[in-house]
């Protein structure tokens, strides 16, 4: 498998979360993106809920676990990057994929009265999402500090996991807050810009 694929794995992955993410939202009547989770706009009470996961979210894990993992080939002996790009593949790219085939209750039943099994799911691979991601996002960032040219990637990782941490930490202590949707969106959105940068960067590895 050669860079440019495992480029695009990585982009289109992106690209396809964002826009299911933003198609959702438009698609619920008085969706708040700052107070509601990304989740409730594919919940299993949603009418189009299974198309954004079928041809939004579950796609987009395919590709992000392929691109994390294909992109193994190409950090060679790099063990720290080798474990930050492994974790990235399971706890981001095939959770992303679980939570499209569990997603949650109605409303994503934030005070968890009667949870169903789907709901558990979703909840417990969210959380392993959020708290280990960003700690591999870190591990990438101070192995590619000592790359060729990876100066700027470095400080991309880094901040995106510390950012993704900061945020992760401020939705767990206030999970039925009025900003959970926007601190939801600030730890996606960093760990997609990092996915971003770092698919160019695979790319343009010489």
């Amino acid at each position: 498998m050669n860079k440019t694929i495992t480029f695009w794995f990585g982009l289109i992955g992106a690209l396809l979360f964002i826009g299911s993410s933003i198609i959702g939202g438009f698609l619920m009547e008085n969706y708040s993106p700052i107070k509601q989770f990304i989740s409730e706009s594919y919940a299993i009470d949603t009418s189009h809920g299974i198309y954004i996961r079928l041809f939004g979210y579950i796609p987009s894990g395919v590709l992000i676990t392929l691109f994390s993992f294909s992109a193994l080939k190409f950090i060679k002996n790099l063990s720290l990057a080798r474990v930050g790009l492994i974790i990235f593949g399971i706890f981001y790219g095939i959770s992303t994929i679980v939570v499209g085939i569990f997603p949650c209750d109605s409303g994503c039943n934030k005070e968890l009265i009667n949870p169903s099994i789907s709901q558990f799911i979703h909840n417990i691979s969210g959380a392993l999402t959020y708290l280990i991601v960003p700690i591999s996002l870190i591990l990438i960032g101070i192995a590619s500090n000592k790359w060729n040219n990876g100066k700027l990637i470095s400080t991309i990782s880094i901040s995106s996991g510390v950012i993704a941490i900061l945020f992760s930490f401020m939705l767990s202590s206030n999970a039925t807050g009025n900003f959970i949707g926007l601190y939801q969106r600030i730890i996606e959105g960093s760990i997609l810009f990092w996915l971003i940068n770092f698919a160019f960067y695979i790319k343009n590895i010489k």
